[in-house]
C-alpha cells in the first residue's frame, strides 16, 4: 500500500513538467506511505515516477520503489498482490530470478512476459504504472473493483497521473468545479462515471488499463461482472461454493509481513470477516470500533463486544464526540479530495487513526452489502413489486423472486424507513421498474430549494443512470434484484471503497476487503435471486451459510444502518455555532449552483438519517479547502 505519482510529455517537442512537479506530488502523498520515498525521471527527462511507500509485504529496501526490471521497464505499485507467492514460484520455474520477495517484482516479471495480458493473473487490489522502455509507452490499471484509487489529467502536452487527486492540482490552469459530476453528486452523494469534481481531473475506472505513448491514450476494459444465474441447484451448492471461496480469500488477505487487526462495526460482514480471521494464522487479535455514547441510539458497541468475543479478540473502542467532528471534519473531506458517500466517513476516519496505532493493516467488510444484498431498499422495491404482482394476479408468472405473503415476515427491517417509503410512494406508484429504483437512490428532493437545479444537467444524471440499471450485456431482463445490486456495485461500491481507501490512508493504514476478491464475486454472480433474497430476507445466503460462524445476536439484527452519525443531534445543538460559523465564511455566500439563504433557512430539517446536512456542509468545507487554496497548490510547484 502507498502513493504513487508520475508523468509523461507526450510529444517530443511538446510541453514539459516542472521540475518540481515529482516533489510536490510526493509532498501531497506523503501519508500514504509513511516508510520511504523515491523518485525515477528518464534520461531525457520526458517521464518521472515517484513512490512513498508504506512497507507491508517485503519491509526491506531492496523492496523500495520505483522498481527496474531486467528490460528496462519501470515500476510504480500501490496495493496488494496476494496470490503473488503462487505467481512467483511459476515464474521461477521458467528461470525468472527474483531480487526481493516483494509482489511488486511479481507484477513487473508478468507484465514483461505477458505485456496487459498478466491483469488476469493478478489477484487483489492495486493500482500500477509500468513505464515500459522498450515499446516507449506508459501502461497505467487498476483493481477490478476500485479497492485502489488512480486519477490523471492533462495540462500542456503532459500527462499526470496520481493516486488521490489532491497531488494534480498544482497542474491545473484554476481550480474548478466540474457540473455533470456536481449534478450527480448532489443526486447520489458520489459521481457515477470517470470525470470527477474536479473540473479537468478523471480517474481510470475500475477494471480498466490505460495506454500512453506519443501515439496518444487508449484506455481498455479488462473486467465486468456479469450474472450469468445457474438455475435448479440445491441450497447445498451454494453454501459449499461460498463457504470454499471466502475462507480462500480471508487467508490469502492475512498475508504480511506486519500485524494484521479487523474492523468491528457491530454488522454481520465485519463480525464474519473477523471471526474467519481468527482460525488462521496472521490475524493480531486486535479489533477497532467507534462509536457515540452521548446518543444510545448510534452505540452499536455491544454488537462489536460480541463479535470480539466470537473472534477471541481484544476490542479498542473509541468514544466519538461532537468535538471530535469540530476538529477534524476539515481533515476529512482534505483526505476525501471531495465529498462523498455520506457522513460515515468521519467515524472512519476516527476509528482508523485509533487502529494505525497498533497495527499496519487492517480488514474490514466492504463489498457485502453489495454482493449478498443488504441493503433495506431492496425490500422496499420488492414490496411494492409484490403488491402490484398480487393486485395483476402475475406473482406467479416467474419473473418475481418472492410473494407478498413471505416478505411480510421480515417488513421490520423497515421500521426506520417510513419516511423514505412516504416519499417513495409519493408518486409513481407500480412504475417502470429502473424509474422506481431511481427515486430510490435519488436523494436530490432533499435539496431542491438548496440547489439551483436549473443550471444543471439532471437529465443526462437519469441518462447515465438508466445506461447503467439497464446494461444487460450483465444482468438479464427480468432479474431485478441483480439490476438493483449491479447498479450499486458499479457505482456506489466505488464510492465507499474512496472513503475506505482515503479515511486509512490518511493514518498510513491498509485497509484489506476480501469480500471483494474476484473468483467470490464472479461465483455470486451465478447465484439465482430467491437464494440471495429468499421471502426478502437480505444477505439470505450469507447467513444460512454462516449460522454457526456469526453470533446470533449479530446474525438476527434488523437495526444495522452501516456507521449513522448523530448530525442532527449535534447540529440542533452543541455544534449550531460551527456550523453556522462554517456555511457564513466569506465566498459561502456566493457559491455557484448554492441558494446560501435556503441552505442556512433549512439546515436543521433534515430526518434522523438524512444526509441532506452531510450533504452541503461538506460541500462547502470540500470548496473551501481546495478551490479557495488554489493558490497554495500552485505554490507547491515553485
Amino acid at each position: 500500500m502507498c502513493g504513487i505519482a508520475g508523468y509523461v510529455c507526450l510529444t517530443d517537442g511538446g510541453g514539459r513538467a516542472p521540475e518540481r512537479a515529482l516533489g510536490a506530488m510526493s509532498e501531497l502523498l506523503a501519508h500514504r506511505g509513511p516508510d520511504g520515498r523515491g523518485e525515477w525521471r528518464s534520461p531525457d527527462g520526458r517521464v518521472g515516477l515517484c513512490h512513498q511507500r508504506l512497507a507491508i509485504i517485503d519491509l526491506s529496501d531492496h523492496a523500495a520503489q520505483p522498481m527496474t526490471g531486467e528490460d528496462g521497464s519501470t515500476i510504480l505499485f500501490n496495493g496488494e498482490i496476494y496470490n503473488y507467492a503462487h505467481l512467483r514460484e511459476n515464474f521461477s520455474q521458467k528461470g525468472r530470478v527474483f531480487r526481493t520477495r516483494s509482489d511488486t517484482e511479481v507484477i513487473l516479471a508478468a507484465y514483461e512476459e505477458m505485456g496487459t495480458e498478466c491483469l488476469d493473473l493478478l489477484r487483489g487490489m492495486f493500482a500500477y504504472a509500468i513505464w515500459d522502455e522498450r515499446r516507449k509507452r506508459l501502461v497505467l490499471a487498476r483493481d477490478r473493483f476500485g479497492i485502489k484509487p488512480l486519477y490523471y489529467t492533462i495540462q500542456n502536452g503532459v500527462f499526470y497521473f496520481a493516486s488521490e487527486a489532491k497531488a494534480l492540482l498544482p497542474f491545473l490552469p484554476a481550480i474548478s468545479t466540474n457540473h455533470t459530476a456536481l449534478a450527480e453528486y448532489l443526486t447520489f452523494q458520489y459521481t457515477i462515471g470517470r470525470e470527477t469534481l474536479f473540473e479537468g481531473i478523471f480517474q481510470l475506472m475500475p477494471g480498466h488499463f490505460a495506454v500512453v505513448s506519443s501515439s496518444g491514450i487508449t484506455i481498455e476494459k479488462y473486467w465486468d461482472v456479469r450474472y450469468e444465474v445457474e438455475f435448479g441447484r440445491p441450497l447445498e451448492h451454494w453454501v459449499e461454493g461460498l463457504r470454499a471461496r471466502v475462507d480462500d480469500s480471508v487467508g490469502l488477505h492475512l498475508v504480511s509481513d506486519v500485524g494484521v487487526g479487523a474492523y468491528m462495526s457491530g454488522g454481520i460482514d465485519s463480525s464474519l470477516i473477523a471471526v474467519l480471521a481468527s482460525k488462521k494464522g496472521g490475524y493480531s487479535g486486535r479489533g477497532f470500533h467507534g462509536r457515540f455514547t452521548e446518543f444510545p441510539g448510534y452505540d452499536e458497541s455491544e454488537f462489536a463486544g460480541h463479535a470480539a468475543v466470537a473472534s477471541a479478540s481484544s476490542l479498542a473502542v473509541r468514544d466519538i464526540t461532537a468535538a471530535d467532528f469540530e476538529a477534524n471534519l476539515r481533515r476529512v473531506i482534505y483526505h476525501l479530495d471531495y465529498p462523498v458517500a455520506g457522513p460515515g466517513s468521519f467515524p472512519q476516519f476516527m476509528v482508523s487513526e485509533m487502529a494505525a496505532k497498533e497495527v499496519k493493516v487492517v480488514l474490514g467488510g466492504q463489498g457485502g452489502d453489495e454482493i449478498f444484498g443488504g441493503y433495506a431498499r431492496y425490500l422496499v422495491a420488492y414490496l411494492e413489486q409484490c403488491i402490484k404482482a398480487a393486485i395483476d394476479g402475475t406473482y406467479k408468472n416467474g419473473n418475481y423472486v418472492v410473494t407478498i405473503e413471505s416478505i411480510i415476515p421480515n417488513l421490520g427491517v423497515l421500521r426506520e424507513y417510513t419516511p423514505l417509503l412516504q416519499e417513495f410512494w409519493k408518486e409513481g406508484l407500480f412504475g417502470p421498474l429502473d424509474e422506481r429504483f431511481f427515486r430510490l437512490v435519488d436523494r436530490s428532493s432533499d435539496v431542491i430549494d438548496e440547489i439551483d437545479w436549473p443550471s444543471l444537467d439532471t437529465v443526462g444524471v437519469k441518462d447515465r443512470f438508466l445506461e447503467i440499471f439497464n446494461n444487460r450485456s450483465s444482468v438479464a431482463k427480468e432479474a431485478y434484484f441483480d439490476s438493483m445490486t449491479h447498479f450499486e456495485f458499479k457505482t456506489l461500491l466505488p464510492a465507499l471503497l474512496h472513503v475506505e481507501d482515503r479515511m486509512s490512508m490518511a493514518h498510513g493504514l491498509e485497509s484489506r476487503v476480501p469480500f471483494l476478491d474476484h473468483p467470490l464475486v464472479e461465483f455470486m454472480a451465478t447465484v439465482p435471486a430467491d437464494v440471495k433474497f429468499q421471502a426478502g430476507r437480505l444477505k439470505n445466503l450469507l447467513k444460512v451459510a454462516y449460522v454457526d460462524e456469526v453470533p446470533v445476536e449479530i446474525l438476527g439484527r434488523r437495526d444495522k444502518m452501516g456507521f449513522p452519525v448523530p448530525l442532527r443531534e449535534w447540529f440542533n445543538g452543541e455544534l449550531e455555532g460551527f456550523v453556522q460559523e462554517v456555511m457564513s465564511e466569506g465566498r459561502s455566500r456566493r457559491r455557484e449552483h448554492v441558494n446560501h439563504s435556503a441552505v442556512m433557512r433549512n439546515f436543521k430539517t433534515g430526518g434522523k438519517f438524512s444526509r441532506k446536512t452531510w450533504a452541503l456542509l461538506s460541500l462547502e468545507i470540500w470548496q473551501q479547502e481546495f478551490h479557495d487554496q488554489a493558490e497554495r497548490y500552485r505554490g507547491l510547484l515553485k
